[in-house]
């Protein structure tokens, strides 16, 4: 998938837990913990926004595009 989730690097440089975070946004242990392994194919805005406002980010520090390589020969 094109579309990689960086939420476990900024929870590190935040030095926030699973728990303090899943607590600050309103969500399931078990939900936060899919989105920060890249488990999910989709995200809520509404839940990248509250992600965002706990952590002070944007949601470029979150999710990265990364092309599909491909083989042109």
């Amino acid at each position: 998938m094109p579309i990689i989730l960086r939420l476990d690097r900024v929870m590190a440089d935040r030095k926030i837990s699973l728990n303090t975070l899943s607590e600050k946004v309103g969500i399931a242990n078990v939900n936060l913990s899919k989105i920060k392994t890249g488990k999910v194919s989709a995200i809520r805005f509404s839940t990248l926004e509250a992600i965002c406002e706990a952590l002070d980010c944007q949601p470029g520090d979150i999710l990265e595009y990364q092309p599909p390589i491909t083989d042109d020969k």
